[in-house]
C-alpha cells in the first residue's frame, strides 16, 4: 500500500466546500473535518479566487491536492460513461432471490450491461448456478465475506473492481459517478452513498433505517479518513483501484473489515473518498430482532478496530479544555458554572492568539465563535457516548444520582431531537427517537461485548482530537 508519487493531472477540477469560510480576502480559509484552518500564499490565494479550482500545472496540482486532503475541496468532475475497464464482484451466501435481482439490475443498466462479473459463492447451502456472462468461484465451506471479496478482486482481470454486496441494487449512473474520481492516481477507494431499496417489505423500524441507517453517510460529499465527520464507507458498494488494494480485506475480520481497510489505506498514503451523487439501493432489514442482532454485531467490531488502530475507534474525540469545561457546567452551582465560562474564555483567548495575524487586529469575534462552537460540539459528543458508546456506565450513574439521572434523560431527549430534526418531514420524533434509543443500546451492549471478550478497553477510552 505505497502511496504513488503522480501529482493530479491536468484537467482535474475541484470546488471549495460550501461550508467553507473565506477570510482576508480570500487568502485564509477556515473549515473541514475536523476543522483547521489554511493561509494561503498569494500565488495560491490568486489561483483560489473563485471557489472552483482546474489543475493546471505543478502549482495547481499541489493546491488542488492540499485542499482535497485537508477537506476543503472535493473533485468537481463530469460523469465518466466507460467503464469497460471494471469488473463487477459479488460476494454471496445463501441470498439466491437478492442475488438474481442483483445480476438483472447490472444486465439492465447502461455503463453495466456487458461487464464481466465475478460472484463469489461463499459456502451457499445450495450453490450457485452458472449464467451467462457471469463467472462462479465457490467455496464449499464459508470463509466471510473479506475473504470472498479478496477472492473475486485476485480473480478479476480489470484496473478497477465494483464491489457489490448480493442485497443491493445500484441506481442508473453510480458507475459513471464513481469513475472519474480514479483519475486521482492516489484514490484507491470511492463509495457510492447507500440508500434504502423502494419497494421493498416494511418493518417497526424501516422508516428510521431509511433516514439513519449506518450505511448511509449522509448527502455532502467528504474524504474519508479516521476521527473525520465520514471515518469510514461500507463495503456493500465500492469502487477500489485494484493494485492500491495489495492483499485487500483482513480476512480475520468478520466485521468491521471494511473500516479496517479503510484505515489502512489512509494510513499508508491514498485517499478514500465518499461520493453521495452516485447511489446503490441497499435492502435493510425488516424484521425487529434481525436488526437489533446486526447492531449488536457491528458493535463487536469496534474492539478488533482498536487492535489494529488504537485511538482511531475512539468513542469520543474531546479536548481536555472541553471536558473540563462541561464538567464545571455539570457540576453545577454558581461557582462550577462560573469556573467553565472562565476555562471557555482561557480557550477563546488561546485560540485568538493562535488566529493573529503579524500586524493586524487579533480576530476576538472568530475565536470566541470557534471556542462556543467547539464546546457545542463537545457537548453533542458526550451526549452521544452518554446514550450510545458508554450507557452502561450512565445507567449506573443514574441509578445512584437524581443530578445524573436528570443530566442523562435531558441528553437522550436532546440527542433524540437533533437526529430527528433534519429529517422531520418523513418520519415523527416519538417513533424516531424510540427506534435511536433501541439502535443505541444494541451498539453499546455489541461494543462492550467485544471489548470485554478482547480484555482491552481502548475501544471505550476518550481521545484529544488530532492537531
Amino acid at each position: 500500500m505505497t502511496p504513488p508519487g503522480d501529482r493530479l493531472p491536468d484537467g482535474f477540477a475541484v470546488r471549495l466546500d460550501p461550508r467553507v469560510h473565506r477570510r482576508d480576502g480570500g487568502a485564509t480559509l477556515l473549515g473541514g473535518s475536523p476543522l483547521r484552518l489554511l493561509r494561503l500564499s498569494p500565488r495560491a490565494a490568486a489561483l483560489l479566487s473563485a471557489d472552483r479550482l482546474v489543475v493546471g500545472d505543478v502549482t495547481s496540482a499541489a493546491l488542488a491536492a492540499r485542499l482535497l486532503d485537508a477537506g476543503l475541496a472535493h473533485p468537481d468532475l463530469p460523469p465518466d460513461a466507460g467503464g469497460a475497464d471494471v469488473t463487477v464482484v459479488v460476494p454471496v451466501r445463501d441470498r439466491p432471490a437478492a442475488l438474481a435481482r442483483l445480476l438483472a439490475a447490472l444486465r439492465a443498466a447502461p455503463g453495466t450491461a456487458g461487464l464481466p462479473v465475478i460472484v463469489v459463492d461463499d459456502g451457499s447451502t445450495v450453490p450457485v448456478p452458472a449464467a451467462d456472462g457471469v463467472r462462479v468461484l465457490r467455496a464449499e465451506v464459508s470463509r466471510g465475506p473479506a475473504a470472498a471479496r479478496n477472492a473475486g478482486l485476485a480473480a478479476a482481470g480489470t484496473h478497477l473492481v465494483a464491489f457489490l454486496d448480493s442485497d443491493c441494487v445500484p441506481r442508473p449512473g453510480w458507475l459513471a459517478r464513481l469513475r472519474p474520481h480514479l483519475a486521482d492516481p492516489r484514490l484507491a477507494v470511492v463509495a457510492p452513498r447507500i440508500v434504502p431499496l423502494p419497494g421493498g417489505a416494511r418493518g417497526p423500524v424501516s422508516a428510521y433505517e431509511d433516514v439513519a441507517g449506518p450505511l448511509d453517510m449522509g448527502p455532502r460529499p467528504a474524504a474519508v479518513r479516521p476521527l473525520s465527520s465520514v471515518s469510514y464507507v461500507p463495503s456493500a458498494a465500492l469502487l477500489v483501484r485494484r493494485a492500491a488494494l495489495g492483499e485487500g480485506f483482513d480476512e480475520d475480520l468478520r466485521v468491521a473489515e471494511d473500516v479496517d481497510l479503510v484505515w489502512r489505506l489512509t494510513a499508508a498514503g491514498r485517499r478514500v473518498r465518499y461520493e453521495p451523487a452516485a447511489e446503490v439501493a441497499h435492502e435493510h432489514p425488516v424484521r425487529l430482532s434481525d436488526w437489533l442482532r446486526r447492531r449488536a454485531f457491528y458493535g463487536t467490531g469496534a474492539a478488533l478496530l482498536a487492535a489494529r488502530h488504537g485511538g482511531a475507534v475512539s468513542p469520543l474525540v474531546i479536548a481536555p479544555e472541553s471536558a473540563l469545561t462541561w464538567a464545571l457546567l455539570v457540576a453545577g452551582g454558581r461557582r462550577g458554572r462560573a469556573a467553565g465560562l472562565a476555562v471557555l474564555g482561557a480557550t477563546g483567548v488561546r485560540l485568538a492568539r493562535r488566529l493573529a495575524r503579524p500586524g493586524e487586529p487579533v480576530p476576538a469575534a472568530l475565536a470566541a465563535g470557534l471556542a462556543v462552537r467547539g464546546l457545542a460540539a463537545s457537548g453533542q459528543s458526550l451526549a452521544r457516548a452518554a446514550t450510545r458508546h458508554h450507557w452502561p456506565l450512565a445507567v449506573v450513574a443514574a441509578v445512584g444520582s437524581r443530578r445524573a439521572r436528570r443530566w442523562l434523560l435531558a441528553a437522550a431527549t436532546a440527542d433524540a431531537l437533533a437526529a430527528w430534526w433534519p429529517h422531520r418531514d418523513r418520519t415523527g420524533p416519538v417513533r424516531h427517537g424510540l427506534a435511536r434509543r433501541l439502535d443505541d443500546l444494541a451498539y453499546g451492549a455489541g461494543l462492550w461485548a467485544g471489548a470485554l471478550r478482547a480484555r482491552d478497553p481502548r475501544a471505550l477510552l476518550p481521545v484529544r482530537p488530532p492537531r
